[in-house]
Formats: C-alpha cells, sequence, structure tokens
C-alpha cells in the first residue's frame, strides 16, 4: 500500500498532526496532484475552527495549492496529462447545475467545492480534484509563488480588474498585508494612481517600494479620507484590511460614483450610511475570487510583469506553527507549505 503524508486537525480548533493515510485515487473527472506547495490562508480558520456547515473532522485544510498532475481519473479531459504544473485556489470546483452556474457565474455557486471544505486540501503531498478545478501554471513561477496567487493574488487581480476604474485613475487600496501587498503591485502595473493606506508612518517606504504613488498613515491626524479627497477622490478603495471600522473610515474618500470593493472578510458590520451612498452616488461590493480560469490570468499577469507573493516557505511538517504563525498576525505576507 502506498502512503502520503497529510496535516490533518481532528477537532475544532485543534492542532495539526502530521499522520501518514493511503494515497488516493482519482475518480471520474478528477485529477490527482503531487503537492508541491501550499499556502496558509486566514480563511482556513473557518474550516478548522468548523464555523462554516458541513464540517466533518478530521480536516485537512489548503486552498492555495501548486504541484504537477500525478494522475488523471476517467473521463478526464484530454487537455490535462501527467506533469502538468497546476494550481487550485478557493474555487475548487463547481456543481455546474444551480442558478449561478447555469449562468456562467461559477465562482458564485451555491454548492462550491472549496478544497478543505468539500474536499481534503493541500495541506498534504497528494490531493484529489476536480478537473474543472485546475489553472495552468506558467513556467516563469515556480510552485512556491503560484500556491497564493491562487486565492490571495487572484482575489486582488480580480477585484481590481472588475471595478470601475480605469487606467489613470485613483485606486486606494487598504491594507498591505498578504493581500494588499500584492494589490498595490497589481494596481500600480495595470494603470492606476495607486495609494496604499496602512497603520504607521514606517510602513511608508515599504508601499513606494511596492509600487504605490501615494501612503496614507491611518493612524496620522489627518483622517484616511480626507487624505483621499486632497488627492482628488478615490474611483476605487481595495479593502483588503479585515476591520470594519477601518473599511467605514475610507467610504468618504470616494469621489462621486465611486466604488468601495471589499474583500477582507470581517465579522463586524460596517458602519455606512444611507445618504453617504446616495449624495456620492457610491457604490459597495462585495467580491470573492474567481474561477480557475481567473487564476490562470492572474498568474499569467504576474508572470508578464515580474509580481511575485511575499512569501515565508516552511516545509509540511511544520504546518502546525505555520499555521499559528499566519494566525497571530506574526506572519505579515503568506506563510506556504512546501513538500520534498
Amino acid at each position: 500500500m502506498s502512503t502520503h503524508r497529510v496535516a490533518q486537525v481532528t477537532e475544532a480548533g485543534g492542532r495539526f498532526e502530521i499522520v501518514e493515510r493511503e494515497v488516493p485515487e482519482p475518480g471520474s473527472r478528477h485529477v490527482r496532484i503531487a503537492v508541491e506547495a501550499c499556502g496558509v490562508c486566514h480563511s482556513d480558520a473557518l474550516f478548522v475552527n468548523a464555523a462554516v456547515p458541513g464540517i466533518t473532522f478530521p480536516v485537512v485544510a489548503g486552498h492555495e495549492i501548486a504541484g504537477r498532475i500525478d494522475k488523471v481519473g476517467e473521463a478526464t479531459d484530454d487537455v490535462w496529462q501527467v506533469g502538468d504544473r497546476v494550481a487550485v485556489g478557493w474555487f475548487g470546483g463547481s456543481c455546474g447545475h444551480c442558478t449561478p452556474c447555469r449562468q456562467g457565474d461559477f465562482v458564485m455557486c451555491e454548492n462550491l467545492k472549496v478544497p478543505g471544505w468539500a474536499y481534503d486540501g493541500g495541506y498534504a503531498e497528494n490531493v484529489i480534484v476536480p478537473e474543472d478545478a485546475l489553472a495552468r501554471i506558467p513556467d516563469a513561477l515556480a510552485a512556491p509563488d503560484a500556491a497564493p496567487l491562487a486565492c490571495a493574488g487572484i482575489t486582488v487581480f480580480n477585484g481590481l480588474r472588475r471595478s470601475t476604474a480605469r487606467p489613470g485613475d485613483l485606486v486606494a487600496v487598504l491594507g498591505i498585508g498578504g493581500l494588499g501587498h500584492l494589490g498595490v503591485r497589481y494596481a500600480a502595473a495595470m494603470g492606476f494612481e495607486t495609494v496604499a493606506i496602512a497603520r504607521g508612518a514606517d510602513k511608508a517606504d515599504f508601499a513606494k517600494q511596492l509600487g504605490a504613488h501615494h501612503y496614507i498613515d491611518s493612524t496620522a491626524d489627518t483622517s484616511v479620507a480626507d487624505a483621499l479627497r486632497s488627492l482628488g477622490g478615490a474611483r476605487v478603495v481595495l479593502a483588503t484590511a479585515a476591520n470594519s471600522d477601518a473599511i467605514t473610515a475610507a467610504v468618504e474618500g470616494l469621489r462621486h460614483r465611486g466604488e468601495l470593493v471589499v474583500l477582507g472578510a470581517a465579522a463586524e458590520p460596517m458602519r455606512i450610511s444611507p445618504t453617504e451612498l446616495i449624495m456620492g452616488g457610491r457604490v459597495v461590493r462585495g467580491h470573492a475570487s474567481g474561477t480557475s480560469q481567473d487564476t490562470e490570468d492572474t498568474m499569467a499577469f504576474s508572470a508578464l510583469h515580474g509580481i511575485r507573493p511575499m512569501i515565508e516557505p516552511v516545509p509540511l511538517d511544520q504546518a502546525d506553527a505555520a499555521y499559528r504563525r499566519m494566525m497571530s498576525g506574526a506572519a505579515r505576507f503568506r506563510m506556504v507549505l512546501t513538500m520534498p
């Protein structure tokens, strides 16, 4: 019997432990991926803590997967071959028959198959995924760089390109952590006049290194909204920080017909008055990830412009330490598990 290692938790909020399991076999229209890297995302906590319905333990988390196809199941499309380099993100497959799917809006699938929730995720040496979840990794990207782009990268990339902003518009990225540092780089590469917003004057130089044209310290005496208005008002604020108060503080900094794109998944409600929206004709829009094709687009754009996530790679057997470091906020950017 062939075995592989996985990092699993056996109870809500438990610690990750490394165990040996039988190597799984792919079913119809599924493939087996030999995992080379898997990002550690804050959303993994939803599954580790059983904060969403349908969780069964043990849980193998991980939805920022990069590796190579190791085996294909029956009826799999001929476009996928053993040895292909592929990534899988939050979009881990769709049902194909719910109303959003029938409208072609697959990432809004009512039965979305998120790795680590619908099936075992990428904190493992092998993972089985549906073929519609696969995104091809360009040769220019190493697996540890590609993995976070399948969730953190695609979320900000898609959030920007589907916004109302056009090249030359003022675009503000709220937060320059795991998502935001990529958001600033993408915004600058897309031709936006880019504003980075974070806490503390000490982050100004780093924001400029990422490509920001302006930096706003949210702890300064001048409010974020006033600082944005002094620049003419933002066409778009891309809110990557999971802080409802910080998001709320930026709304008045939107120009007329401005758009707030919310990516940071905070539990607390935002305090935005109808008057703020009505008088400026402003729009608030939630945005989640994207399809496997969107992931390919994100990786291709990243390769073209030399954009890479800032990562801290660690081996699989340190999965628990990596997860705890991410949850504590000690990891400024992305923890990435790597496999031998």
